[in-house]
């Protein structure tokens, strides 16, 4: 009969190993030691998720600051129109969902990419002859956040290297790093209303680079290309043959005397993946809907983004498909006053801020053209005390109530960044107060040169 012999070897720190035998007519046959697994708990973050990082929450998490007790709070720190409710959606984009709500026919599962007449919409809505667009072209997504991700994510692998704007949105250096992928930033140029440094930016590119990342309009600049500069991007691009991921989610949200041009409108060549969504120019940030375009008519893209865009969808189904039935009426019913109210109470808090802190020694504001912010250089050699705009927003807020990003936020140091979506009242007394703190800590030349010697 055959018999089978284990033993457990082990001792100290070492694992116990068995040392198998199997005996068989009298033979032994050593089948060698087989090192054993001793069960324990070694749960450990992913690396994913330890390259994530968010520097805006960062350096908000990190502002131990509390806000001055008498006076009341106003933040025009978050992007988001919705936080004071001035400004509400159109009803027409409200009864939209009502319907589909009501119909009952949107609640199951939709196609990854989006269901195909949502697509449609989408691609009606944006369609011209400069940039034509079919429902193939439309990839529906998870908000205007997700679009930019997956966009990344089938343009670059772990060790190529993406170009993006300084001062620019904080989720591109996010979604990046997240997955492996370097960030280069280039510069944009103050003086010349935000335009790219068109040199730095080729300068940065090499056989690593997977896309080119243009902003328009600008989160966090408030500036909007001309269509002359975007063609300069465009043959940038096209000598150095690197695609575009074109952020738009503030497309035609543009101040009455300055026109949007999408960048693809202009790409004779170019491919061009646009990413925008409902979020902004409808005022409905948490409703999550979002879109790529695809722009290709060269054929550089091929099948392979657009599958590889396909797959990509596949990991979440799709955004929410109450939202999708209601697009084609949001889209095509949404009153063009609506677009035109938004956009003067834009301009008008935009031209009352940057007229209060022009008047303000020691701020330099640059004037937006659009979209929701407003950029102010902070003269630093001015504010002796302060070592950063860190600290000169910090202690805005803990003196005035006031919470302004500090532009560190945005990789662009000393300066801060103003939301303009807020009532007029407010933008108002928050001037007045920024005013105030100025006044109460601005050194001017003489002073600064003997708080110097003081040293």
């Amino acid at each position: 009969m055959d018999s089978y012999l284990i033993q457990v070897n082990g001792h100290g720190d070492h694992a116990p190993m068995l040392d198998l035998h199997l005996k068989t007519n009298g033979n032994s046959i050593s089948l060698g030691k087989v090192k054993g697994r001793k069960p324990r708990w070694a749960v450990r973050a992913s690396e994913m998720s330890k390259k994530t990082f968010n520097p805006v929450r960062a350096i908000v998490d990190s502002m131990k600051v509390e806000p001055n007790p008498k006076k009341a709070m106003i933040s025009l720190s978050l992007g988001d129109p919705t936080v004071f409710g001035n400004l509400p959606t159109n009803d027409e984009v409200t009864l939209a969902v009502k319907e589909v709500l009501d119909s009952g026919r949107y609640n199951g599962y939709a196609p990854s990419v989006g269901y195909q007449s949502c697509r449609e919409a989408v691609a009606t809505y944006y369609n011209c002859p400069e940039a034509p667009l079919t429902a193939q072209d439309v990839i529906l997504t998870s908000g205007c956040s997700q679009a930019i991700e997956l966009a990344l994510a089938v343009l670059a692998n772990p060790g190529q290297n993406i170009l993006v704007p300084r001062p620019g949105f904080s989720l591109y250096k996010t979604l990046a790093l997240s997955m492996g992928i370097e960030v280069k930033l280039y510069n944009l140029l103050p003086e010349k209303g935000w335009e790219i440094d068109l040199e730095h930016l080729e300068s940065l590119v090499d056989e690593k680079t997977a896309c080119l990342i243009v902003n328009n309009p600008s989160n966090p600049c408030g500036s909007v290309f001309s269509k002359s500069h975007l063609q300069k991007i465009l043959a940038v691009a096209s000598r150095q043959c690197v695609p575009i991921l074109a952020d738009e989610i503030y497309g035609d949200m543009v101040f009455a005397d300055c026109k949007y041009e999408p960048i693809a409108t202009l790409s004779t060549n170019v491919p061009i993946l646009s990413c925008g969504g409902l979020a902004k120019r409808w005022l409905v940030p948490g409703w999550r809907m979002g879109w790529i375009l695809i722009h290709d008519r060269r054929d550089i893209f091929g099948n392979e983004i657009r599958d590889g865009l396909l797959r990509l969808s596949q990991r979440i189904l799709g955004p929410c498909t109450i939202v999708q039935g209601a697009l084609e009426r949001i889209l095509q019913r949404t009153p063009p006053e609506f677009y035109h109210n938004t956009l003067s109470m834009l301009k008008s808090n935009a031209d009352l801020c940057y007229a209060a802190l022009s008047a303000i020694p020691g701020l330099q504001p640059v004037r937006p053209a659009g979209a929701m912010y407003l950029m102010v250089e902070i003269e630093m050699e001015h504010f002796p005390e302060f070592e950063n705009d860190v600290e000169f927003t910090e202690r805005l807020i803990s003196e005035q109530s006031v919470f302004c990003l500090p532009a560190t936020c945005f990789e662009y140091p000393n300066f801060f960044r103003v939301v303009i979506t807020v009532p007029e009242e407010m933008i108002l007394e928050a001037c007045s107060r920024i005013q105030e703190f100025c006044e109460m800590h601005y050194q001017g030349a003489e002073g600064t040169q003997d708080l110097e010697c003081d040293k």
